[in-house]
């Protein structure tokens, strides 16, 4: 499929983000990276990459980020709304990287380092 736009979501220091920005433009495709620390979250993205992958995709529960929130804030983040606001919060709870596929109108997400799914693209 032909892409008109692909964005890579994350953090440039992010051992996975750095691979699959590697990966990306090793296999030639052009991508534009949104850097989290520096450009924020836009919460119109995040509304959308909990619609298509769901908050337990999204949400990275072995990171250190997870890791730092209490027990009870875990246990507090039980569907998409739950996790909206500690996700707004820290980016980094994020799982990495999260990359948009746009073609034309449509967007598809894919979340985490997955080059056997982005071949069959």
């Amino acid at each position: 499929m032909k892409y008109t736009a692909i964005t890579v979501y994350g953090i440039p220091n992010c051992d996975t983000v750095k691979k699959a920005r590697t990966w990306l433009a090793d296999q030639g495709f052009e991508y534009v990276f949104h850097d989290f620390k520096k450009q924020g979250l836009p919460e119109k993205n995040l509304n959308h990459w909990l619609k298509e992958a769901g908050w337990e995709t999204v949400v990275n529960r072995k990171g250190t980020s997870w890791r730092k929130l209490s027990t009870m804030e875990q246990a507090s983040v039980t569907s998409n709304d739950s996790a909206k606001p500690f996700l707004m919060a820290n980016p980094s709870l994020i799982k990495r990287p999260v990359i948009e596929w746009q073609s034309g109108s449509d967007v598809e997400i894919t979340v985490g380092y997955q080059p056997d799914r982005w071949l069959a693209r």
